[in-house]
């Protein structure tokens, strides 16, 4: 599959729209210089183009298998890891206390864009130990960080996370498995998890999971839970795997998508294992580890875009069929070419909005600040839900390029929509992020909402000069956004609230991207402003029919019952 890391657009992006100069002006990462940021994309961008981008199809046509309890990973995936854990790509966030380097998160999703888009199966790996290293570091005791964060760091241990039971999905208070303290500061746990993503490999020493569990006579729902961490081999006194663990992977899912990667049916039967933060504290501090998934999904959503995107670029500028001019090629076509151009634009908006949620993930980070912490909690959901839509909506325009050629597996261009299809739904399903926007994240009275909307206008003010009629778009866009939030933050009746909040979510992302490209058109880029003006006039008025739904509330939705649902 042709595949070029898109490491300009990502430093276009950091420099010129999602704020990034303001974290490298702060002392905690004042070591992130231009020459340092410009390096790290393009090494890794190497890599992606050279090892990556060759294991896409190896891991769809031969998928991870499980054989006498032993999971067999995709061929060439034990190297393309190795390459990742190599290069120091796991760790990059990571504190340098133990082995990382304590690079700014907006410099590890752009990474890990870079990696999706090569090979996603395989970046889901690396993402998964990158979360865990996060939980670990504010959570964990020091004795668990001295051991567990080094390996993890290094890649020589790859982690997991264990929310999901066959009765216990997005509802996680109704998880079963048990937690029994063995007397000597351990826990013995005991239950069956699913959907485990790289629940097991070939080419780890160890794999950690972090595991939600019950302690005895602890309280009903979330409030009762606790987080452990528990490794499929005992470390000895030396630190390395010891003895196997009481755990095992039952079997492996089969999946429309993402075949290279593992997704495991994990039993614990007595497994022994440490706590995590304190008793009956598992939510908040496995929500530290899903707070970072949320964002690296949404990296994952806008890595395929562009995957799905250059794949269908590609074909597009080679397949002849009716009388064009110019290239002669189906480029020429109007739909074709609007089609290309709306998957560019998508994905740059996506990848846009994520990197500002990084960069508040940073701020935060480097000066505590409870303004860039607001923030960042208002962002996650959007971008996490944007940024998956987006690699959804992206990789089935990119089968509709190909035309009949598209739903032809020896292409390749299913495959995009086949492996990303899921980002809509782990990590919380992007109704939930929906109904965590409009809820939790508006407990401030929508205070973060509309300081946000505010910059995006003063924005659009600062850009009338040079782009009036988009400015204004942008403007008045940002301004219906503003009235919608406070009709939101109105309603007593949460109903109302949730019948709107999707539509709502999708409404801001539209305004969100749609201040990217205008910003990107301030640029003096004649590519750049062709391509905001496209999403701002086509795009953007979306926001008006979205913010009418929304608005709409939940009476006429709700009086439809199940009986109307009803098949006649």
């Amino acid at each position: 599959m042709p595949y070029r890391a898109p490491a300009a657009d990502y430093q276009f992006i950091l420099d010129h729209v999602a704020g990034f100069a303001e974290v490298t002006a702060t002392d905690r990462f004042a070591e992130a210089t231009p020459d340092v940021t410009s390096a790290i994309l393009s090494e890794a961008a190497k890599m992606c183009d050279d090892i990556l981008a060759p294991l896409q199809r190896a891991g769809d046509l031969h998928p991870a298998r499980l054989e006498n309890g032993v999971v067999r990973t995709s061929p060439g995936y034990a190297d393309g890891y190795k390459a990742i854990a190599e290069g120091g790509w796991i760790g990059m966030s990571a504190s340098e206390a133990y082995g990382g380097m304590g690079l700014p998160f907006a410099l590890s999703i752009a990474v890990n864009d870079l990696m999706s888009g090569a090979c996603l199966s395989l970046q889901l790996k690396p993402l998964m130990a990158q979360g865990q290293i996060e939980a670990l570091e504010h959570h964990a005791s020091d004795a668990i960080k001295d051991l567990y964060l080094p390996k993890l760091i290094s890649g020589e241990w790859s982690g997991t996370m264990n929310l999901t039971e066959p009765q216990a999905g997005s509802d996680v208070g109704a998880l079963s498995t048990k937690a029994e303290p063995n007397g000597d500061g351990t826990y013995a746990i005991t239950g069956q998890k699913i959907y485990i993503s790289w629940g097991d490999n070939d080419f780890t020493r160890n794999v950690c999971h972090l595991v939600l569990a019950r302690l005895p006579d602890s309280v009903p729902g979330t409030k009762g839970i606790s987080l452990f961490l528990v490794p499929k081999y005992i470390p000895d006194a030396d630190g390395n795997p010891g003895k196997q663990n009481d755990l095992r992977v039952v079997s492996l899912e089969h999946k429309m998508g993402l075949h290279g990667s593992p997704t495991a049916v994990m039993e614990y039967s007595g497994a022994t294992g440490w706590m995590v933060g304190p008793q009956n504290g598992g939510m908040a501090a496995m929500f530290t580890m899903m707070n970072n998934a949320r964002v690296g999904v949404s990296t994952q959503g806008i890595g395929a875009a562009e995957g799905a995107y250059q794949h269908a670029l590609a074909y597009a500028l080679d397949r002849k069929q009716g009388r064009v001019g110019g290239t002669g090629t189906i480029v020429e076509h109007a739909d074709v070419r609007r089609m290309l151009a709306e998957m560019k634009a998508e994905t740059f908006a996506a990848r846009s909005i994520s990197a500002m949620c990084a960069v508040a993930l940073d701020m935060t980070t480097a000066t505590g600040d409870a303004t860039y912490r607001a923030r960042a909690a208002l962002l996650t959901p959007i971008a996490k839900s944007f940024g998956s839509d987006t690699g959804i909506k992206v990789a089935s325009m990119g089968i509709q390029v190909h035309g009949g050629m598209g739903v032809i597996e020896e292409t390749g261009a299913a495959q995009y929509a086949r492996d990303v299809r899921v980002t809509a739904i782990y990590e919380g399903t992007n109704g939930i992020q929906a109904m965590d926007l409009v809820g939790r994240k508006m407990m401030d009275g929508g205070e973060a909402a509309q300081a946000l909307l505010d910059e995006i206008q003063s924005g659009a003010d600062a850009a009338k000069g040079t782009f009036p009629d988009l400015a204004e778009a942008v403007w008045q866009a940002a301004a219906d956004m503003s009235e919608a939030t406070d009709w939101l933050v109105a309603r007593s009746d949460m109903q109302d609230r949730f019948a709107g909040a999707v539509p709502y979510q999708s409404a801001f992302a539209r305004v969100l991207g749609a201040h990217a490209h205008l910003r990107a058109a301030m640029q003096n880029d004649p590519a750049r402003q062709r391509l905001a003006r496209f999403y701002i006039t086509r795009l953007l008025p979306e926001v008006t029919g979205l913010l009418a739904h929304v608005r709409t509330g939940a009476t006429d939705l709700m009086a439809v019952t199940p009986e109307d649902l009803a098949v006649a």
